[in-house]
């Protein structure tokens, strides 16, 4: 029997339109794919027909049958008896994923593994809700966080206090369930309650749902019902011009009426010191002709602009 090898793949966030070209070369050659819980059905229809395929999600919903220690058996057991064996993840491998478990206990055994990268949902999620994560006059700099702390890391929690403080656009992955919290907490470290916030449902398939709304909205009891995960969370300036931004035909929108007045006055205020920091009026016409200091003028420059010889002083 060959020897066998296994793919760490990115499924990318659902649309398979956004599934790389190596992802499908890979996937179009596979004996055996273990998908998450998360891989869209319409990326799982890239798989050839008669391509085993295992659904492995992890978690008390899924009653735990997955756990990681099992999955990492099984890649190595498919493997070593000569497959080809894809392991298929929603987003890009190595992204609050488990992937750099699975590499290291694949190196351990001695077991052949390529990764291959994925878009993020962190990504795709605010391009398809008409969020840049970056703009120039608005946000300088971007934080991936994850919303849902590891037990294995009881001594260092997410540092809200310092993100809010230096980063200008937080992006929330697994963060649903745990959004008063973190709301409480960005509040208490600086940020103003009218702060926007997105929340992307589903981002790139049929079924993106897209809700906008403020700090203050995300600590209100009530608020908690909107939001259901998967969810990405966008939090930050350049959110505030989503709801004019939008340009994905089938997302559902909702924006609260506290977003909407905050959003016009953070977009007013960007525009005020815009036209403080405008450049002042251009020179006129004559102003830019005439040469300045140390500027070298050219044989026809100096025909144009010199002054006409009177007709006595002309060389007879």
């Amino acid at each position: 029997m060959g020897r066998g090898i296994v793919y760490l793949v990115g499924a990318g966030p659902g649309d398979p339109g956004l599934v790389t070209l190596r992802a499908r070369e890979v996937l179009g050659s596979a004996d055996v794919v273990f998908y998450d819980g998360l891989v869209s059905r319409a990326v799982l229809r890239l798989i050839p027909r008669g391509t085993r395929k295992f659904r492995v999600a992890k978690g008390p919903r899924h009653r735990d049958r997955f756990p990681q220690e099992r999955i990492n058996r099984l890649l190595v057991s498919e493997s070593r008896a000569g497959k080809k064996v894809v392991r298929l993840k929603g987003g890009d491998p190595l992204l609050f994923s488990r992937g750099g478990e699975e590499v290291e206990f694949l190196r351990a055994e001695g077991i052949r593994f390529e990764v291959v990268p994925g878009i993020s949902s962190a990504l795709a999620a605010p391009a398809y809700a008409g969020i840049p994560l970056t703009e120039r006059g608005a946000s300088s700099s971007v934080a991936l966080v994850t919303g849902h702390e590891s037990r294995m890391l009881p001594r260092r929690p997410v540092n809200w206090v310092g993100l809010a403080r230096t980063v200008d656009t937080l992006v929330v992955l697994m963060g649903a369930a745990t959004l008063p919290t973190i709301a409480a907490a960005l509040l208490d470290a600086g940020l103003s309650p009218d702060t926007p916030v997105a929340a992307v449902r589903w981002a790139t398939t049929p079924r993106q749902r897209t809700a906008l709304f403020t700090l203050a909205d995300a600590v209100r009891p009530s608020f908690r019902a909107r939001l259901e995960s998967p969810s990405v969370l966008v939090i930050g300036p350049t959110v505030a011009r989503a709801h004019r931004r939008n340009w994905y035909p089938r997302e559902v929108r909702w924006a609260s009426p506290r977003f909407v007045r905050a959003a016009e006055r953070l977009i007013a205020r960007e525009r005020t010191i815009g036209r403080a920091d405008a450049p002042s009026r251009p020179a006129s016409r004559a102003a830019r002709r005439a040469p300045g200091p140390g500027t070298v003028e050219s044989p026809r420059t100096r025909r144009r602009t010199a002054p006409r010889r009177a007709r006595g002083d002309r060389a007879r």
